[in-house]
C-alpha cells in the first residue's frame, strides 16, 4: 500500500488535515445556526414578565 515512510507520513497528514477541516466545519454551521429557545416553565415565565415590563 505504501512504498515507504515518506508516503506514510504524507497519507497520515493529508487524512488529519481532512479530519481537522470537517470538524472546523462543523463548528461553523453550528455557530451560524440559531439557538433554540427554551420551552420550559422559566422560558415562559420569562417571556411573561417581558409582556407586562411597561417602561415610560
Amino acid at each position: 500500500m505504501f512504498g515507504n515512510d515518506a508516503e506514510f507520513l504524507l497519507s497520515l497528514h493529508r487524512s488529519h488535515a481532512a479530519e481537522l477541516r470537517a470538524d472546523a466545519a462543523a463548528d461553523r454551521l453550528a455557530r451560524s445556526l440559531p439557538r433554540p429557545t427554551g420551552r420550559g416553565w422559566l422560558a415562559r415565565r420569562k417571556q411573561a414578565g417581558r409582556t407586562t415590563d411597561v417602561r415610560r
